[in-house]
């Protein structure tokens, strides 16, 4: 069976991503350089929404695919959105999970790494606005 990715109305495709946050530290995937979409970036593990399915089962899903780890459904609305011309971001917090984080699927990405709030300012991230949540998370 094909898989369809899931868009809104406005035709954004509609995506899911984790904050892994274990004690002072967040997991971030690299996003190798021949990427097409946001290529020799660090970001947020997650992915598609396939249609029909619920954002929450897609984060498990996806944190199965690229980590190797299982999650539980966030039990609460994401921490943060991110909404751009061609897609809706949602991402959670998770700090709990069984399995140990590992690059599942290399082809996604060249690297997993865990980072600390000192470490981050000097990372190309895929997002602007990933500096001031990943350092807000660490904080609390």
């Amino acid at each position: 069976m094909p898989m369809t990715i899931s868009t809104d109305d406005s035709g954004r495709v509609r995506i899911v991503t984790a904050v892994l946050r274990d004690g002072d530290r967040v997991l971030l995937c690299h996003r190798s350089a021949g990427r097409r979409w946001y290529p020799d970036v660090w970001d947020l593990p997650g992915g598609h929404v396939e249609e029909g399915e619920d954002p929450k089962e897609s984060l498990v899903r996806e944190l199965r695919e690229e980590l190797g780890i299982t999650a539980s459904q966030p039990s609460g609305p994401p921490m943060h959105e991110i909404g751009t011309a061609t897609f809706d971001m949602q991402i959670w917090l998770v700090d709990r999970w069984t399995g140990t984080p590992v690059n599942a699927e290399p082809e996604e990405h060249d690297a997993v790494a865990w980072f600390e709030t000192s470490d981050l300012a000097g990372l190309r991230l895929a997002h602007e606005s990933y500096l001031s949540m990943l350092t807000a998370v660490l904080v609390t």
